[in-house]
């Protein structure tokens, strides 16, 4: 389940769903199975190490499958708390606007999708983007993701050039 960021957001999402893991970007590991539903470092290694033995396998053969990707570290851009929120939501309907009259076949970068759970995640062909509010600073946070550093840095110019029109727009 993909849901909002945030220590005590994702444990009360955890509690609802009843699940037995949760994550985030942060590398916060929760855990449900087997434990009190909170973010334990120590414990992740451990159940780490417990899978390893069981499977009998190296950790790096466990990974083998998993897709290589780029990824950019945490981005924060300084937003007045007053302005933050009217930003993304500026940022998410100019995007909607693209993502319904875009053609697929004639687009550079044509958008899969577009999900608002928490701030906007655009979803390519290669990758995404995230731009978002954040929960406790006055700033918005953008993260990056691409299967290779080309597409890495067009998802971002793209996100990031949509940021700085409605920026613009948003203090004229």
């Amino acid at each position: 389940i993909m849901w909002k960021t945030g220590h005590s957001i994702i444990k009360a999402k955890m509690k609802e769903e009843k699940a037995l893991l949760a994550g985030e970007m942060s590398g916060h590991l929760f855990f449900a199975d087997r434990y009190y539903g909170y973010d334990d470092a120590i414990y992740a290694s451990c159940r780490l190490i417990e899978i390893l033995v069981k499977r009998k396998k190296a950790l790096s053969s466990l990974l083998a499958d998993i897709p290589q990707t780029v990824v950019t570290p945490e981005i924060r851009v300084d937003c007045s708390d007053e302005q933050k929120f009217s930003l993304v939501e500026m940022v998410k309907n100019r995007l909607k606007h693209v993502a319904n009259t875009q053609n697929p076949n004639t687009s550079a970068l044509p958008i899969r999708d577009i999900i608002t759970i928490d701030g906007i995640r655009v979803r390519f062909d290669e990758g995404w983007g995230l731009i978002r509010a954040s929960n406790t600073q006055p700033a918005l946070v953008l993260r990056f993701e691409a299967s290779s550093h080309t597409h890495l840095t067009q998802i971002q110019a793209y996100l990031e050039g949509k940021l700085s029109e409605a920026t613009v727009d948003l203090t004229t």
